[in-house]
């Protein structure tokens, strides 16, 4: 991986003389009090304006601000017309146009297409203050507000969506956001580099349009273009007619065609082969520039940014945040801000590469970790800046708690690797998996004065934490709040392949080993198991398995989630198509069974809570049309019973069998005992 300047080395501009901001501003009379004539800069976001570095906003607000630069906020616009648009003025260099913390159509929807009721990242939660596709839509509002204004998208909306992409809510493949929404760039992943180098280069009065160079970007281009008359395209639009590895002897100068929009809407192993394309181009180290065609015009993606170093990502964590919502929102609550006001994140990226999960497409398979140094000041500024602190850390963590620290033990081997995950379908030998710097850094947090407590909320990697006995002692001796969340997923291995998470017995293990740990450690203590219904490869005898798999733990489940398709993930893929994109794709290669009925779906979520009276007429019916009847009736080895109590098993239901009366009578006396 070539070398990169430092995030911080860039000369600041000229308002950095200014100082920083209490707020950055999201009105004209703020700007006015901060001496300002306009802003650099509008960031406009679907979330409330929270100044913390958990809320992308602040985040690149607050870098941007650290670089000289003024910064202003445009939350959650009324988007019906451009007015709200126009309110901080004109920017000087550019809009930056995002959805919020989450993707705007899986913040409003259920994965079963239903509209949510409340909204997580709005004042007092309510729904409906931002729009679907908000990226998009914001983008064609900041250009009705000032024509000729650059337009920049950004977020994991904008992420997920650089390529031409299937979308679950509208059940078919759309294109790229960057024609829909007339932006003339988007960053895509952990955007600083990117976002600092791009802010510089306008100021210094370059046009974006000729700024192509930069990682971690997108942009729509002539058909054909290319950077150089020495660039090779290496046209991949045909899976049978290409090698896998085409030779090139600077891959820096290599770009690939993927197949074009106007043909994976169409041809679905044509999309799983553009899918597969782009995750093996994913890694920084060797990724090849890509390029695929929507009409006239290429949209062109550069290779993915340069991970952070520990030093740069510890000062972008230590900017001078307000860790608290805007004075404008008076006393309502908002419900994201009260999740994660006393955590704190100590690490981004996920080496995982779980098939349904976005992070991988979003922050990279690289991960990054702050310093022990740095995370344990910015827990005195929890202690110290937090309203309400009651010396509980709610989390230290990331996208997984325990990942801190952990790489490729060989820097150049992991430049050249091409694996999707470093822990399927083993644990790869190069892999460090020593906990030893988390251990030390748990326990110096404890020691800090003011720290009651410190939570882990964050997911455990299981499979990890089984190679370091001493962190699961750690763990359950010190940071478990009587639960500790873990997601094995499923248990049968063909689901857990499509997947890529590790077998059950994994699982088992551990919980064999918190089990006996928190009993040495005089503590009752319990797991939370995460699972998925519905998941690409899944079967209903499938689910019948992992229901008497609960059954048999006497695990009862009451939160339960089904698969969601979000754009870009390989699980939403192998939905889509039916195809592995896993393994090299042909007609006759491997197909992947698509649970997509509404009733299917709902039975394989029914098989999750098994327990509950109001799925029983589901599953009877369900169970007797796979030969499984012997699993009715009242005893231990039977999933569910032969009787429904009144008043449950919802309207359109099969008619409910009436109880055998004298075994009511008989419970009824057993209870009375």
């Amino acid at each position: 991986m070539s070398a990169v300047a430092s995030l911080f080395s860039w000369r600041k501009f000229w308002a950095h003389r200014l100082g920083p901001a209490p707020f950055l501003p999201m009105s004209r009379a703020e700007m006015e009090a901060l001496g300002w004539d306009s802003c650099d800069v509008i960031l406009v976001t679907g979330d409330a304006y929270i100044d913390h570095p958990c809320f992308g906003m602040a985040l690149v607000g607050r870098l941007l601000e650290a670089q000289g630069f003024r910064v202003g906020i445009i939350s959650q616009p009324d988007w019906h017309s451009a007015a709200e648009f126009k309110k901080l003025g004109k920017p000087n260099l550019f809009f930056g146009v995002t959805s919020g913390n989450m993707d705007s159509m899986v913040n409003h929807y259920t994965a079963d297409r239903k509209i949510r009721s409340d909204d997580a990242y709005t004042p007092n939660g309510e729904a409906g203050k931002r729009p679907d596709r908000a990226v998009t839509v914001y983008a064609q509002r900041c250009r009705e507000a000032f024509s000729q204004v650059n337009v920049v998208l950004g977020s994991i909306e904008a992420s997920l969506r650089r390529v031409a992409h299937y979308d679950y809510w509208s059940d078919k493949v759309r294109r790229s956001v960057l024609p829909d929404s007339k932006a003339d760039l988007l960053i895509y992943g952990n955007a600083e580099r990117a976002l600092i180098e791009l802010a510089h280069r306008l100021a210094r009065g370059e046009a974006i349009n000729q700024i192509r160079d930069l990682r971690g970007t997108a942009f729509m281009v002539p058909q054909g273009w290319k950077p150089g008359e020495d660039w090779l395209e290496i046209d991949m639009s045909d899976p049978a007619a290409v090698p896998q590895r085409p030779a090139h002897a600077d891959r820096t100068h290599c770009v690939v065609r993927l197949p074009a929009y106007e043909v994976v809407k169409d041809d679905k192993l044509l999309y799983a082969h553009a899918s597969r394309t782009l995750h093996l181009e994913s890694n920084p180290g060797n990724a090849r520039a890509l390029v695929q065609a929507h009409g006239e015009r290429d949209v062109w993606l550069n290779p993915p940014p340069i991970p952070l170093a520990s030093d740069e990502l510890d000062r972008i964590y230590e900017l001078p945040y307000a860790r608290r919502p805007h004075p404008a929102y008076g006393e309502a609550r908002i419900p994201a801000w009260e999740m994660i006001r006393c955590s704190v994140s100590i690490m981004r990226g996920c080496f995982g590469g779980c098939t349904f999960c976005s992070i991988t497409e979003h922050e990279g398979r690289i991960v990054q970790s702050r310093s022990e140094a740095s995370v344990l000041r910015e827990i005195e500024d929890v202690r110290d800046k937090t309203p309400g602190f009651t010396g509980i850390v709610s989390d230290l963590g990331g996208p997984t708690a325990n990942m801190y620290r952990l790489g490729c033990r060989d820097k150049q081997i992991e430049a050249a690797c091409r694996r999707l995950s470093c822990v399927y379908p083993e644990i790869c030998p190069r892999l460090s998996t020593d906990h030893a710097p988390l251990i030390a850094l748990y326990r110096k947090a404890r020691e800090l004065r003011g720290i009651k407590k410190i939570l882990i909320g964050s997911g455990v990697r299981y499979d990890l934490a089984l190679r370091s006995p001493d962190y699961v002692r750690e763990l359950v001796s010190h940071h478990v709040g009587g639960y500790l969340k873990v997601a094995p997923e499923h248990t049968e291995p063909t689901v857990l392949a499509c997947m890529m998470k590790p077998g059950i017995a994994a699982y088992e293990r551990f919980q064999q080993l918190f089990e006996r740990l928190s009993k040495e450690a005089g503590k009752e203590q319990y797991l939370i198991p995460y699972f998925i219904a519905a998941h690409p490869g899944t079967t209903d005898e499938d689910m019948l398995a992992l229901a008497l798999w609960l059954k048999r733990n006497n695990l009862r489940l009451d939160q339960v989630q089904t698969f969601l398709p979000t754009p870009m993930a390989l699980a939403t893929t192998m939905y889509h198509t039916e195809c592995n994109p896993l393994h090299p794709l042909s007609m006759e290669g491997e197909r992947v069974g698509s649970v997509r009925g509404g009733r299917q779906r709902r039975l394989h979520k029914a098989f999750l809570r098994y327990h509950d009276a109001e799925n029983w007429p589901i599953l009877r019916e369900a169970l007797k049309a796979m030969g499984r009847s012997d699993l009715i009736g009242n005893g231990k080895r039977h999933l569910v019973p032969n009787w429904q109590p009144a008043g449950t098993g919802g309207a359109g239901s099969e008619k409910k069998p009436v109880p055998n009366q004298a075994a009511a009578r008989a419970r009824a006396r057993r209870q009375q005992r």
